[in-house]
């Protein structure tokens, strides 16, 4: 597996890999991670579509989501801590 692009975004770190013909699209935010699997074969352009499901919409939805995952797992602590 390696890294074979990045994408700037001020609230996340986006990192591009490539292993066993997929494309691995993983996001983090601090102790979080998303990741997404997408076989190359699915892509007309390789990476630049890639980038190009990466839109404002879908990111949108991926900063919902490191939200929902903060509250889960604080939830979960709270009630281990309890």
């Amino acid at each position: 597996m390696r890294i074979i692009a990045e994408l700037p975004h001020p609230e996340f770190k986006i990192s591009i890999l490539n292993m066993n013909h997929k494309f691995i699209v993983k996001i983090e935010q601090g102790n979080l991670e998303q990741s997404y699997k997408i076989a190359d074969a699915d892509l007309l352009d390789g990476v630049n579509s890639v980038f190009e499901l990466m839109d404002e919409e879908f990111l949108k939805n991926v900063s919902s989501r490191f939200t929902e995952m903060r509250k889960d797992f604080k939830d979960s602590y709270d009630r281990y801590n309890y």
